[in-house]
């Protein structure tokens, strides 16, 4: 049964808002426009998660994707399926083991696909080859998350070599760049993106795809003419729902589409309320606040936990105990993770309740 309002929703509940994803996407379509285009973007979709979102990046012309879990590359892999169209793949994410298993099988359920798997191994790289994976080369910009080191050259020829004609190209993700201005992301990046230039260069992978730059630095990357040389493309996630944190970088045309609808429970005394939204709900990993209310600027979220959201509220504003309130994320993407369903609305008007399809681990 469909709700028939937001009132009949239980809290806290994730909403997804369609006409602004569409929105969002068509201001990405726009910002590629003088870069090449749509062609530019492989989306990463640990962000979307939702069929129906999924559906809107197909609609919109988009086959290149990225994603990171087992569970995300069976449910993009099989709408395509069901669509009759063919995707291209990479699995961002050095796995190994049950995982890298469960990769491979899906590549053998799904041949009209292409998967790929990140790897800065050489051992690593070659049992990729001999589950028939595609092979892109895991670079390190300054994260030290993985990846080789943009200067062990060495290392990442050795991961060139051994991945042979499975060799796809080379990914590096320079998201600890998160400075206020765009100036200041640029003076930051471009040193790493003339390397990486230099590196496609060296390895003889000018002819291979480059893959940088999620939300923060998608913009810099797409004006470097070292890159807009070279097969590059970017691959933020973000944009498709957007966040706080996001419009906080002066990135402007894109929206908020992922809210998460929560009830005021308590007022445990004067000039605070609290929400059913913790950290089971909303990313509360982020600095406070970790979220802002709707239409109330003047509310101060505080730090939440497992299942409390107070908030410090001005007593001419304070609501009502049991008034729905709805949240922005400073942090999108786990808080799409955190919900089992979401609710599709569609210019306000609320469409049906659905799984979060993408949600998790494991598969």
């Amino acid at each position: 049964m469909i709700p028939h309002s937001l009132e009949a929703l239980p809290t806290p509940h994730l909403l997804i808002r369609l006409d602004r994803v569409r929105s969002n996407i068509a201001h990405m379509r726009s910002l590629l426009a003088p870069h090449g285009g749509l062609s530019r973007w492989r989306p990463h979709v640990k962000t979307a998660k939702v069929r129906a979102v999924l559906e809107l990046l197909l609609d919109a012309g988009l086959r290149d994707f990225k994603c990171a879990t087992t569970r995300e590359a069976r449910v993009l892999l099989e709408l395509a399926q069901q669509r009759g169209e063919h995707l291209d793949l990479l699995v961002a994410f050095p796995h190994r083991g049950a995982n890298l298993t469960r990769i491979a099988e899906l590549a053998r359920q799904f041949p009209e696909h292409r998967l790929s798997v990140l790897s800065d191994e050489p051992e690593h790289a070659s049992s990729l080859v001999a589950s028939g994976l595609g092979v892109f080369v895991d670079l390190d910009p300054g994260m030290g998350r993985s990846g080789a080191p943009l200067e062990a050259r060495s290392r990442i020829r050795a991961v060139v070599g051994a991945s042979g004609s499975s060799l796809r190209g080379l990914h590096a993700y320079e998201g600890h760049i998160r400075s206020a201005t765009s100036a200041e992301r640029l003076a930051t990046c471009a040193p790493i993106f003339d390397a990486l230039c230099s590196i496609t260069e060296d390895m003889g992978c000018a002819e291979h795809e480059l893959i940088t730059s999620g939300t923060p630095t998608f913009l810099e990357a797409l004006d470097h003419s070292g890159l807009a040389a070279l097969p590059h493309r970017v691959s933020p996630g973000i944009v498709v729902y957007w966040d706080l944190n996001s419009e906080a970088l002066g990135i402007h045309g894109f929206s908020c589409a992922a809210s998460v609808l929560a009830r005021v429970v308590s007022t445990p005394h004067h000039g605070r309320v609290t929400l059913d939204a913790g950290s089971k709900s909303v990313d509360a990993s982020v600095p406070d606040p970790c979220v802002c209310a709707a239409g109330h600027d003047d509310w101060s979220a505080l730090r939440p936990s497992e299942e409390h959201l107070p908030f410090r509220v001005p007593p001419s504003s304070a609501p009502r105990v049991g008034s729905l309130v709805e949240l922005y994320p400073k942090h999108v993407c786990p808080m799409v993770n955190l919900a089992e369903r979401c609710a599709l609305l569609e210019s306000e008007r609320l469409l049906e309740v659905v799984p979060v399809d993408a949600r998790a681990h494991g598969d």
